[in-house]
């Protein structure tokens, strides 16, 4: 079923699955001020800490099929900002997302969303060689390798859906105003890039894709 898409100045329903994370919270308030109706949901939603008349808190766990598929009725737009936060062996990337695109996939015969744009990192398969040393080598090569490979496995999955997605990779995660410069639809053979990228500006661009299908079926790498 082809679902149609109104222009990015229209309001639309959006559900934001990691919407007390550092990115998600900030896509949260971006989307209600573009006019969007917004459902956040989390495990902990109250801890957004935020009333608006067009947001609907809904708590919930990312695996749980059922609490997702519930979550999904009246919805247009997925938006995915999973995180881990200090945890470097969580697979809650790749388990939430794959949880959400089997509902979508279930619902989208009976009119559900099928676009999907999901936050992942600069990096992943192709884009690894934007990366310098310390991050091939010391970051994900070693720290941070179990948190890498559960974003490669969220990716692999958002690309064999089915579903209408959007992937975007964002640099390292810095403080900073979301009018920063930053490079958008990275190049994967670019080098001499900072590896940086201000949340409020990752959070900026992911809410403008609510109504944007220029990047469809295609990864989008963001940096300074």
């Amino acid at each position: 079923m082809t679902q149609t898409y109104p222009t990015p100045s229209e309001p639309q329903n959006v559900i934001v699955f990691g919407a007390t994370g550092s990115i998600g919270r900030l896509a949260v308030t971006e989307l209600l001020a573009r006019g969007h109706a917004v459902t956040a949901f989390a495990r902990r939603p109250e801890a957004l800490a935020l009333t608006h008349p067009q947001l609907t808190l809904r708590a919930g766990d990312v695996t749980d099929p059922a609490a997702v598929r519930a979550a999904l009725t009246g919805q247009q737009v997925v938006l995915i900002t999973l995180g881990s936060g200090k945890a470097l062996r969580s697979t809650v990337r790749a388990t939430g997302t794959l949880t959400v695109i089997r509902a979508m996939q279930a619902a989208a015969s009976q009119g559900g969303p099928r676009r999907l744009i999901c936050q992942s990192t600069m990096g992943a398969h192709e884009s690894w060689a934007n990366l310098n040393f310390y991050w091939k080598r010391l970051m994900f090569g070693g720290l941070l390798r179990a948190v890498f490979r559960d974003h490669e496995r969220q990716e692999d999955m958002v690309r064999a859906s089915g579903l209408d997605w959007t992937l975007v990779r964002p640099s390292a995660f810095i403080d900073g105003p979301a009018e920063a410069p930053y490079l958008e639809d990275v190049p994967a053979d670019q080098r001499g890039l900072a590896l940086t990228m201000p949340r409020a500006a990752i959070a900026r661009f992911l809410a403008g894709l609510a109504g944007d299908t220029r990047y469809l079926g295609r990864a989008v790498g963001l940096s300074q």
